[in-house]
Formats: C-alpha cells, structure tokens, sequence
C-alpha cells in the first residue's frame, strides 16, 4: 500500500487535533505513532475499523479511535473504516449478521415483522439480541482479519515490487556505463 496514495485521502493530523471536538483528547492525539503509515500501523487499523464496523452499537468511530489509540494503529484510517456501516448498508450488514448468528446458535428466527424504530429494537432485543451480537462479533472479526491479512500482503508485494525495480533501474544504469577492458 503506497503511503502517498492513503496520504492523499486522510486528513492532516494538524488540522485533526485542532478540531474543537478532538481537544479534550490532546495529550492522547500527541502520540506519533498513531499518525505514522507503516505496515503494522495500517493493518491494524484496517483491523479495528472493520470489526468496530460490525459491533451492533452506537458511537462505534469512538470505539474504533480508543482501540486506535490504544494499540497505536493508524487512528484516522481506522476510524473512517468505520464508516462502511453507513444508512445505506447497516440495515443489509447487520440483517446478515442476525441471519448468520441465528444459524450457528440454530435457533429460530422469530421476528416476524420488522420496523425500523427504536421502539420495535427494545421491544424484541431479547428475541434477536444474541444472534444479533454473536453475527455481528464474527462477521466483525473475519472481515477484520481479512483485511489485516490483506493490507500485510498488498503492502509486502508493493515494496518487493518497488525493490525490484530499483534493481533493475540500478542494473540499467551499470549496463549504460561503458567498461574499460
């Protein structure tokens, strides 16, 4: 993963830690490592961004930054994966995650009409809580890992591929130079 092209989309962490609602975190915020892109820094991110995506609660990009922050992973990369759980895609990813969690615990679903209000979710958290919670910790967790795995290989096959053609740029520029036998 080349570090210019994620610099390119997440925002400078000056202007981030001047943001009136990321202040009372300064001393936290001040940490460099949680704005350095490296291997491990990015894949952990990854990580807890797409696993923080998954957790059926709210605030889960403040979730996402104190796990952030507290592994030390990338905190602004982390908490904009976060946002993949969006008003257009919650509904489907956590409709699979209950289907999902349903099926392992082979319990039975139940609900048989859904409105979307916070009323019908207290109303039937007992019904599809734990299938709700078991799906989305799962899902949460294996598309995690897959990204972890995925960001670690993608960024390893960039620096061999940049090494390779640093080689085969060295080897050009001794090929060019005429020797003197």
């Amino acid at each position: 993963m080349p570090k210019k092209f994620l610099r390119r989309y997440l925002l400078d962490p000056k202007e981030l830690r001047k943001h009136p609602a990321l202040r009372p975190l300064g001393v936290l915020l001040n940490n460099p490592e949680i704005w350095h892109l490296h291997r491990r820094s990015v894949a952990g991110a990854t990580f807890i961004g797409l696993f923080c995506a998954f957790l059926p609660i709210p605030f889960q990009m403040l979730v996402a930054g104190v796990l952030a922050v507290a592994s030390r992973c990338h905190l602004p990369l982390s908490v904009a994966l976060v946002w993949i759980t969006n008003p257009l895609t919650i509904a489907p990813m956590f409709y699979f995650a209950y289907r999902l969690g349903a099926w392992l615990l082979d319990m039975r679903l139940e609900v048989e009409s859904v409105e979307l209000s916070f009323e019908w979710l207290f109303d039937n958290l007992d019904t599809i809580g734990y299938p709700l919670l078991f799906g989305s910790l799962l899902c949460g967790w294996v598309l995690g890992i897959t990204g972890f795995i995925a960001v670690r290989v993608a960024w390893r096959m960039h620096v061999i591929r940049r090494w390779r053609e640093r080689r085969a740029r060295r080897q050009q520029r001794r090929d060019a130079i005429p020797h003197a036998d």
